[in-house]
């Protein structure tokens, strides 16, 4: 019977692409769901030969301590660099926009709350 290794709701192309390689190169069998048309379904990674689950496990805990280094370093990078925008830099880009949204976010916490907080 099949088992669950690993779950795809979420999870980014590039990374998703990775762990299918990363099986194929250790050749363990695998096959794949989706979430289909209506996203109701469970998108995952599925063991063909539920024996491989310790080695796939081992492989992709290996994986994803790696790709956690990999991207937390990468982010670090570039913020040093100055290429991820702040939320002043986004208000001094797009004053209108940024102020726009504000307001609908008030709006809507407003219209949440206003029942709760009126005695």
């Amino acid at each position: 019977m099949a088992k669950l290794l690993f779950q795809m709701r979420d999870v980014p192309d590039d990374e998703a692409e990775e762990v299918r390689k990363l099986l194929a190169q250790n050749e363990i069998a695998f096959f794949e769901t989706f979430a289909g048309n209506w996203g109701i379904s469970m998108p995952g990674l599925w063991l063909v030969n539920e024996q491989q689950f310790d080695e796939a496990r081992a492989l992709l805990d290996e994986y994803q301590v790696s790709r956690s280094t990999r991207v937390k370093s990468q982010f670090l990078r570039q913020r040093e660099q100055g290429e991820i925008r702040t939320l002043w830099q986004s208000f001094r880009a797009e004053p209108v926009r940024c102020s726009l949204y504000l307001g609908l976010a008030a709006l809507v916490l407003f219209l949440s709350l206003r029942f709760f907080l009126s005695f």
